[in-house]
């Protein structure tokens, strides 16, 4: 998949809207101060390394959380309707999860998580876009995502902790002793982490059904995708620079080109 400048533009107005929208109190100028400072580098990011996996593109990792928010909301009415206790969290808590829930591929302070891939051999043979950073220690994406906000001051609830750190569900072993529970007294108290779980899950096989299901059989007819194509390449060309601007970040200046 690749996105047009335009289409980066538009999810990073979504990606801030969804903030402005949803998170109340001092944590959302905070949270919003937050993604202005890194958001030269958020912007452009990719949701993964390996275009075989999710969002593996600039601005992949943007249009894949605007992706999850959606999908969270719908999935919230889904289980309220089966007759989820609604009560044990809120709307903020379900949208901050969403919005944060991979905020660990962003990197550290000072480095990106993700640079692009310079040997070209992985590129065509492997499908590696990208390699990960050798400058940044290694921590696991929830661990990350959830040091981050708290080292710039953004507060979060247990919910949110909880529903962050087990968004992989079951496919990672590590949240085996919060959701893989016989016991009624040590299984989550809330159904948050299993719905973004689920709209997490949900955003990335849409994409795959998108992207990669056309492609297996010859015969099969490509199914619509979205238009990410500008009207000129003039209009291209003012908008790429308009939504884009300055880049600092020194493994995403390249990317520039393929857009």
């Amino acid at each position: 998949m690749k996105l047009s400048a335009e289409q980066i533009q538009s999810n990073w107005v979504e990606f801030n809207t969804n903030i402005e929208t949803y998170i109340t109190g001092d944590r959302k100028q905070k949270l919003l101060d937050f993604y202005k400072k890194f958001e030269d580098r958020i912007i452009l990011m990719p949701a993964s390394h390996k275009k075989e996996y999710h969002s593996a593109f600039p601005g992949g990792y943007v249009d894949h959380v605007n992706r999850v928010v959606k999908a969270a909301l719908s999935m919230s009415a889904v289980w309220e309707g089966f007759g989820c206790d609604m009560t044990t969290f809120t709307q903020e808590e379900l949208v901050f999860a969403a919005i944060n829930h991979d905020l660990g591929k962003m990197g550290d302070e000072e480095h990106e998580s993700y640079i692009p891939q310079t040997d070209q051999w992985r590129r065509d043979k492997l499908g590696e876009e990208y390699m990960h950073n050798k400058k940044i220690a290694f921590a696991a994406v929830p661990d990350r995502g959830l040091f981050l906000p708290q080292s710039h001051g953004i507060q979060y609830t247990f919910n949110e902790m909880l529903a962050i750190q087990t968004h992989d569900g079951l496919y990672d072993s590590a949240n085996e002793k919060y959701l893989k529970s016989f016991m009624p007294e040590t299984k989550p108290r809330t159904s948050l982490p299993f719905i973004l779980h689920q709209a997490d899950m949900m955003a990335a096989r849409i994409e795959f059904e998108v992207e990669w299901l056309p492609k297996f059989s010859q015969n099969s007819v490509a199914a619509p995708k979205k238009n990410y194509t500008l009207s000129s390449n003039n209009n291209k060309s003012k908008v790429k620079s308009k939504a884009l601007g300055g880049i600092k970040s020194e493994g995403l200046k390249n990317m520039l080109d393929s857009l």
